[in-house]
């Protein structure tokens, strides 16, 4: 990444503290998300005995159902930056009576320096991810490196902004409303645009490459719900948001409500759309 003034540790340093901030209530908001990793998993072609690594995995949902399809001899690691997420993950599997996680283990790492063997995986997975990571090309270089030949690459990203208000409309206050982040943060819908997606993927040395839109609505009782749920996406983000003044905080919710008026329903609440891209490609 080439934006002046963009620190990749500092950046880094502020992810990691944000989900591990989030890290309940991310998981907490899975069914938001469903349709879509439910794509992502479908699209992964999944099949018992693989070996998966599933990168910025969070809370873990994810690897979770991925270590339910490549069960029983398959096996799973959820890896993260963020390791409260991971350690969500394990509390979550342990108050469960069900065979969930038996075949996984959680790794925490950085994505563009894993510590993982050279093509020890049959697929590698990346839910809304690719895009966070500050050097994408490094992080998708130990992807090839990790996956077996013949191997892929399964991943999710946000669509182009004005496809996704789900995210757009909380950013458009937020960048209306405050000064630069101190803290340059890449775009989430960089890698929107379908070509730049695919020229992304190649350059890396990934070939037959698949991309297919995947569009999903999510349900909130309010504005209040709306942007609570923002925030339990939003990791380095959320961070920073909430070490601003509670005014500051309550201007920029009244500001979110407002904006999201188009969405209203006519009975109640509001419904917003969404927009990602799900993308195969061949190490």
């Amino acid at each position: 990444m080439s934006t002046p003034g963009f620190d990749a540790t500092r950046f880094k340093a502020l992810e990691r503290a944000g989900f591990n901030r989030i890290a309940a209530r991310y998981a907490d908001s899975a069914p938001l998300r469903q349709h879509l990793a439910d794509a992502l998993l479908d699209a992964a072609s999944l099949a018992p005995g693989m070996r998966v690594l599933d990168l910025a995995s969070g809370p873990a949902l994810l690897a979770h159902d991925a270590a339910r399809r490549v069960a029983p001899e398959g096996w799973v690691i959820a890896s993260d930056i963020a390791e409260g997420m991971l350690m969500e993950a394990r509390s979550r599997i342990a108050s469960t009576t069900s065979d969930t996680g038996r075949n996984m283990s959680y790794l925490a790492a950085d994505a563009e320096h894993l510590c993982v063997a050279q093509a020890s995986f049959d697929r590698v997975l990346a839910g809304l991810a690719l895009f966070i990571f500050p050097h994408p090309e490094k992080a998708l270089a130990e992807i090839r490196r990790a996956l077996k030949p013949g191997g892929e690459l399964v991943l999710s990203v946000w669509a182009g902004r004005e496809e996704v208000p789900l995210i757009s409309r909380a950013q458009d206050c937020i960048a209306r409303m405050l000064p630069p982040s101190k803290v340059v943060r890449p775009s989430v819908f960089r890698f929107g645009d379908p070509e730049t997606l695919t020229r992304t993927l190649r350059e890396a040395g990934f070939d037959s490459i698949r991309i297919e839109s995947c569009d999903f609505e999510c349900d909130f009782e309010d504005a209040a719900a709306y942007w609570q749920a923002f925030l339990d996406l939003a990791g380095g983000a959320a961070e920073a948001l909430s070490r601003l003044p509670e005014a500051t905080r309550d201007a920029l919710r009244k500001a979110v409500a407002e904006d999201l008026a188009p969405h209203r329903q006519q009975t109640h609440g509001y419904r917003v759309p969404a927009r990602a891209l799900v993308a195969c490609a061949r190490a």
